[in-house]
């Protein structure tokens, strides 16, 4: 029997080699990556060959020499921050959707108003009627649709701001824990809920226009996750934000009782948001807390 001759040997394990690396040369760099980090599940070349394409290409330190620092993260500047901020409080994503519409919905109609000859300061009661206030006369006989309508509207420029302000604090609490479609009923049924209200307390007549009635909506459904432990907080931050909610609730009805306001319609919306729109929409959720 001839004997191996190992300078064939040697010959064949280096073209081998050569051929590994001129092969390894065309691979992307997350896929050599991938290959040197999980080398226990490949033949041992080939987690060798990985390796060292992946040094010559620099991307490994050189024994004994320490892993560069990462590089250090651009900071945003005032310009970037407030981009960011306005589009995501205008531009529906997977996490807001429902958010973003109501506010644009709202915004939208404001800016049509204005453009048709409304006061952006002081719009007459004539003026919100014919946009689609809540009007004792017209929607009792047969314009029952006002009573979604009128929570579109708003008397002057301070108005929207107030309400719309809001609605997205109130939004980013609500709608992350129960969704879209959730938080669109709550706020459609709670702005129902206060025009009815309002409708019933103004025995001599009503024009309401304002989302106030649906946010106040809100603001009940937002207490009865507190109270019930939907949101994952501890005990003192939701002592804090149950005690901050009931707050603004407070002093926005004390507030209605010196200007004009309709405070019925915000009780209205309240109730609402208590008694039918929060169990609802919480009979769909998994309790977050013991």
């Amino acid at each position: 029997m001839e004997a191996p001759d190992p300078d064939n040997g040697a010959s064949a394990a280096s073209s081998t080699a050569a051929l590994a690396a001129q092969l390894f040369a065309q691979k992307p760099e997350a896929e050599l990556l991938y290959l040197a980090q999980n080398a226990a599940r490949y033949p041992p070349a080939v987690g060798a060959a990985a390796v060292a394409e992946l040094e010559r290409r620099g991307l490994l330190p050189a024994p004994g020499q320490p892993a560069p620092p990462p590089p250090a993260e651009p900071q945003e500047t005032w310009a970037e921050l407030i981009g960011h901020l306005f589009k995501g409080l205008f531009i529906p994503s997977r996490r807001f959707l429902a958010t973003p519409i109501l506010l644009d919905l709202n915004l939208l109609v404001f800016g049509l108003m204005v453009l048709n000859g409304v006061s952006a300061s002081s719009p007459s009661g004539h003026q919100l009627m014919r946009w689609g206030s809540n009007v004792s006369g017209l929607t009792l006989n047969g314009e029952p649709w006002r009573l979604l309508t009128c929570l579109f509207i708003h008397a002057g420029l301070s108005h929207l701001l107030l309400n719309m302000f809001s609605l997205w604090l109130l939004g980013l609490l609500v709608e992350d824990r129960v969704g879209p479609v959730r938080l669109v009923l709550v706020y459609l049924a709670s702005g129902v809920g206060g025009g009815l209200a309002s409708l019933w307390w103004h025995v001599y007549g009503i024009n309401s226009v304002g989302a106030s009635g649906a946010i106040f909506g809100l603001y009940g459904f937002l207490l009865t996750l507190l109270v019930s432990k939907r949101l994952v907080l501890d005990k003192s931050d939701r002592r804090a934000m149950l005690g901050l909610v009931i707050y603004l609730v407070l002093s926005n009805l004390l507030s209605g009782l010196t200007g004009n306001i309709d405070n019925a319609a915000h009780i209205g919306g309240l109730l609402t948001g208590l008694v039918v729109a929060g169990p609802l929409a919480l009979a769909g959720l998994k309790k977050t807390l013991p």
